[in-house]
């Protein structure tokens, strides 16, 4: 494939090695310890492979069944395993400290209580089997690669600026969304009635990784500059993304200058929107590329 570079934007970005690396072995040893915890996590939240929480109560002692929406759900889950956290962070040394605003990265901030430059961003994601698309899941996004990312000492949208994290890792929640009923989304259930209640989602499956290794080179969702992820459930499981043997510093640098390297290909002017390209355009081997798994529906 040929290129012919013909412009790009002043913020075109190459990282050194010394500008992401950092508290190397206190970053091994949270992985370890998150990934242990994360194991952990489906016999605190389910019983019988269906989730333990069934719906809301009033103070009238009626519990409402709870909705399908993915957005319902995501928030219910944290809450659910909140104090869970809590207890994990104390137990190996760190304290938690939320994101000041709703849309702020991360969802939570680990800091070491021996060292407070120690940093550490969990994000929380969540979602569902594809069940047209066997071993894949719906995805998620990993965050922003807009301003924060981009000028790793800006305090927007951030709870402190990306350089003073150690690490940036994804805990997720794979899970199997149920058909519930529609007559039982409308009925209301007693307190004694809790345990005939349908649960709405089940099958959990809990994993913690380091984000750019389960990333994509695609944006995650509609015209907000997130990063995608891959949607194959054993490679998120296993770190197998896209920049999995290109490394964190090529995962950076690419999206950093995501959309902005314009060149010029087949008599018209496109910019670089994929980790090929990139490749092309950096003088890289397509070794480091690796792709992401293609989805086949059941029936194929």
């Amino acid at each position: 494939m040929f290129f012919c570079i013909i412009d790009f934007l002043p913020r075109y970005v190459i990282l050194k090695k010394g500008d992401f690396m950092k508290n190397e072995a206190a970053k091994s040893e949270f992985a370890l310890q998150l990934k242990e915890f994360a194991s952990t996590l489906s016999s605190l939240i389910s019983r019988d492979d269906e989730w333990t929480i069934r719906g809301f109560i009033d103070i009238f002692k009626n519990i409402y069944t709870i909705s399908t929406d993915t957005k319902v759900v995501s928030k219910i889950l944290e809450l659910h395993l909140f104090p869970h956290f809590l207890t994990f962070a104390d137990r190996i040394g760190y304290r938690i400290e939320l994101a000041t605003y709703q849309n702020w990265y991360p969802d939570l901030t680990f800091i070491s209580n021996y060292d407070p430059d120690v940093k550490f961003a969990v994000d929380l994601k969540t979602t569902y089997r594809d069940e047209e698309y066997p071993g894949f899941c719906n995805g998620f996004t990993l965050g922003s690669h807009g301003e924060y990312f981009i000028d790793r000492k800006s305090k927007k949208n951030i709870q402190y600026p990306y350089d003073d994290y150690s690490g940036h890792f994804c805990l997720g929640i794979i899970y199997s969304r149920a058909e519930p009923d529609k007559n039982e989304e409308l009925k209301v259930y007693s307190v004694d009635e809790i345990e005939t209640m349908p649960s709405v989602i089940r099958n959990f499956l809990f994993f913690a990784e380091e984000k750019w290794k389960i990333a994509s080179d695609k944006g995650g969702s509609g015209n907000t500059a997130n990063i995608g992820s891959i949607q194959k459930i054993d490679d998120i499981l296993s770190g197998n993304g896209v920049f999995s043997k290109a490394g964190e510093r090529l995962f950076d640098e690419y999206w950093m200058n995501f959309g902005k390297i314009i060149f010029r290909s087949g008599g018209r002017n496109r910019v670089i929107t994929s980790f090929p390209e990139y490749l092309d355009y950096r003088g890289l081997p397509q070794s480091l590329y690796n792709p992401k798994a293609s989805k086949r529906k059941r029936h194929e």
